[in-house]
């Protein structure tokens, strides 16, 4: 009984020091992403100043490129404070929208038929660019589904196993596959 209660007892310990360090561990990533956000912010006002150096078109792509990186750092780091798949498909195809921005831009230093399929493969880069995203999104849902039912049957097996045992043999088991596959 008494080894039961000091079980109990550093279970809840763990689990006191586990919410702390997670509220830690989550501090500490807004930290970090309000760090990379400021860093890009920081980055784009240097980048704009040296936009001053060139003229017309130059001037305009210059402008364009230093907005989109900003934004690939800006969305890379929200990217990875929210750490899913919906977020990393966002910040892609945030960035492919920003640089399609940056290639319509040099386009516009063109002409005719060229500027036409300038803009074309622009287009079609952006369309790819998105479509990667929410391949890549697919995926990472799938793959994360698929090792949650292979867990799933493991802890299945697990289960059936204990069912072999009986009292406190049998609880102590099924503890310990509750633990072993996070259930």
């Amino acid at each position: 009984m008494i080894i039961k209660k000091m079980i109990a007892a550093m279970l809840i310990g763990v689990a006191g020091v586990s919410g702390a360090s997670l509220a830690l561990a989550a501090d500490n990533a807004k930290a970090s992403y309000k760090a990379a956000e400021d860093a890009a912010d920081a980055s784009y006002k240097a980048d704009k100043v040296k936009c001053n150096d060139f003229s017309g078109n130059g001037k305009d792509v210059c402008l364009k490129q230093a907005k989109a990186t900003r934004e690939h750092s800006k969305q890379d780091a929200m990217a990875e404070y929210k750490d899913t798949p919906e977020a990393l498909a966002s910040a892609r195809k945030s960035e492919a929208d920003a640089d399609y921005a940056v290639a319509r831009e040099k386009c516009n230093g063109l002409a005719g038929n060229g500027k036409d399929v300038c803009i074309t493969q622009a287009k079609a880069a952006q369309t790819d660019a998105i479509t990667n995203a929410n391949t890549q999104r697919d995926v990472s849902k799938a793959s994360a589904s698929a090792r949650e039912e292979r867990a799933d049957a493991r802890y299945k097996v697990a289960l059936a196993q204990c069912d072999a045992l009986a009292g406190a043999a049998k609880d102590e088991c099924v503890n310990a596959a509750k633990i072993e596959l996070n259930k």
